[in-house]
């Protein structure tokens, strides 16, 4: 049993079965046994690796799309570049790398990162050493300025809830001890107006996941795009609508039971566009579009191919299928998906469409 297992049993016992979205946030971020406070999950001597981990050419074409964002909307002199939950700090190393010939667009950057962990925030401090950086505990901290934002696998780390729809209406999933261990199961019937939509396109049995966070984290995003310029680049594993169960653990790489040995494992679920999309006004947002299919646009091919001229043996081949990997529609290509909120009177970002 884990520390953290015994906190959860205890609250459990104490003020009855834990709703999903409170477990998961119990898990991630309990001050001193949380997932997220007590460890780097990255890496291969962590749990995942995200995009930015893969290949250098993941935040080259992240960062020469949202400078050619910049130069299109008229290259304000000062801007917000910031990342939501940006892990070791490779993604926002990669773009000012790959932004340095880009006239103006360095001198004119204020990075801001918005993380929750005190490791990794020291983590990203040693990456993007030589720069100056500011960290926020929420997307609503931003300053109100033009704001080009990436984030990369954060949406999917927000707590969601569970509903199973039944015969009389929305059961919400919860958390309880059975014989000294964790396991689900359901509330009763209670009214869930924000589900009312959804009675629609389901059918007894069926189970939805809502996410309360993201509706504000989109809002600060957007309002600053709208009144200010800027545009976001949202990427994440998901689809749009959710429609059953995508709650999960990982654990060296591999899946592992998200109610075992709870803050040693990551959670997430998949996001769900359509609630991203809902959350983007006053500012517009872009069709969701494949990974894959974004970073073709943008020219990784074109960028692979240069990179490989100066590589042979395992270094090429590692290459290889670093492209594959990221792009390839059975790997992350089609799993991962994208999204651009953008400002009513401008395009959108390069390789999206309106």
């Amino acid at each position: 049993m884990t520390d953290l297992l015994d906190h959860i049993t205890a609250q459990i016992h104490a003020n009855g079965p834990m709703r999903v979205d409170e477990y998961m946030a119990t898990c991630l971020l309990h001050p001193t046994l949380g997932y997220y406070t007590t460890r780097n999950p990255l890496g291969v001597q962590g749990d995942f690796t995200t995009a930015p981990e893969i290949s250098q050419m993941f935040g080259e074409m992240i960062g020469l799309c949202l400078a050619q964002t910049w130069l299109s909307q008229g290259a304000p002199k000062r801007f917000t570049l910031a990342e939501l939950g940006p892990g070791r700090g490779t993604l926002m190393a990669d773009i000012m790398r790959a932004t340095r010939n880009v006239p103006g667009f360095v001198d004119a950057t204020e990075i801001a990162l918005v993380e929750a962990s005190p490791k990794l925030r020291d983590t990203q401090a040693t990456t993007l050493a030589g720069y100056k950086v500011s960290w926020a505990d929420t997307a609503a901290a931003l300053p109100d300025q033009p704001l080009y934002l990436v984030a990369n696998e954060f949406f999917d780390a927000l707590p969601i809830r569970q509903f199973i729809r039944s015969a009389d209406g929305w059961r919400e999933r919860q958390i309880g001890v059975t014989d000294a261990a964790l396991s689900f199961g359901l509330g009763p019937v209670l009214p869930q107006p924000a589900l009312a939509a959804r009675l629609d396109d389901t059918a007894e049995g069926d189970l939805i996941e809502d996410c309360a966070q993201i509706a504000p984290n989109m809002q600060a995003i957007s309002a600053r795009i709208a009144a200010h310029g800027g545009a976001a680049i949202i990427i994440d594993y998901g689809d749009w609508r959710s429609l059953g169960d995508t709650f999960q653990a990982l654990h060296a790489h591999e899946k592992t039971d998200p109610l075992t040995a709870p803050g040693t494992s990551d959670l997430t679920a998949h996001v769900d566009f359509e609630q991203l999309a809902a959350a983007a006004s006053p500012a517009l947002h872009t069709r969701v579009t494949p990974q894959g299919v974004f970073l073709e646009r943008l020219g990784i091919t074109q960028r692979a191919q240069d990179l490989a001229k100066t590589m042979d043996g395992t270094t090429l081949e590692a290459h290889i299928a670093a492209h594959r990997r990221l792009t390839h529609p059975s790997e992350m290509g089609n799993l991962f998906k994208v999204i651009g909120v953008y400002p009513p009177t401008q395009i959108p970002p390069p390789g999206l469409e309106p």
